[in-house]
């Protein structure tokens, strides 16, 4: 790594602890974490959520998209009933990813488009993920949990590209971006873990976020990170190749 290289790296692993700089709409998060935390009334929960029309109608879609294969299937449910059946982990994945989502579509270019590069690939990864799950016999694997993993599946390059842009929008001189792609090829477990252990989400999704990059094993059948290391292996995304 050269000084430069060392110098990025060392300002992007700072923005990526400030949760709130990287995610920003901190105005629902941090009361929907704390809900869940307390583990009460799901109405608390539902309340939160219903307070942003735009995330309520979120959550029914990607409650409709993990529980069906065919568009003829699906039916509408009301919020009460998606966010009961998704239960409070899924909730939370859900609602951290479309406020990062909406943060990502905020950045200037070229960053939006190269971070819009790897939400569309992520997307593209959730379906596939999902509909290898409802193809499968005899496992019993919660679809939205199939989801809301695979929604960070490339987690560390979206986070350490955001925290890019965000050190080149405050500092003095302008870093180019081969020196972020440098860093994404050859420090991303790195990045990806601490964005994991400073952005607050739950130790589960670490857990099998290393089971479905082949960097842990499991004997569970049952496992979604199984699910979808087979997904991410077809598109060459494995941070340990298998």
């Amino acid at each position: 790594m050269t000084d430069l290289e060392h110098q990025v790296f060392t300002q992007v692993r700072a923005i990526i602890s400030n949760e709130e700089q990287v995610i920003g709409r901190r105005g629902i998060l941090v009361p929907l974490k704390k809900a869940i935390i307390a583990d009460g009334d799901i109405q608390n929960v539902i309340d939160i959520i219903s307070s942003d029309p735009a995330l309520s109608a979120h959550m029914l879609w990607r409650s409709n998209a993990a529980a069906f294969t065919d568009a003829n299937s699906t039916r509408n449910r009301s919020l009460k009933d998606a966010l009961i059946r998704l239960g409070q982990v899924n909730i939370y994945r859900y609602a951290f990813t479309f406020y990062l989502k909406e943060r990502l579509d905020e950045l200037p270019q070229p960053y939006k488009k190269l971070v819009r590069g790897y939400w569309d690939l992520t997307e593209n990864i959730a379906s596939d993920a999902v509909d290898s799950l409802h193809q499968m016999l005899g496992v019993d694997i919660d679809p939205d949990e199939v989801q809301t993993l695979a929604l960070f599946s490339v987690f560390g390059e979206v986070i350490a590209l955001t925290a890019f842009a965000y050190l080149n929008a405050e500092s003095e001189e302008s870093f180019p971006l081969s020196i972020i792609k440098s860093l994404i090829d050859n420090q991303k477990q790195t990045l990806t873990l601490e964005a994991f252990d400073s952005l607050g989400l739950d130790e589960e999704l670490q857990d099998e976020f290393m089971i479905a990059h082949n960097l842990r094993q499991t004997n569970n059948s049952n496992s979604s990170g199984l699910v979808l290391r087979r997904v991410l292996s077809m598109k060459n995304q494995l941070l340990k190749p298998l």
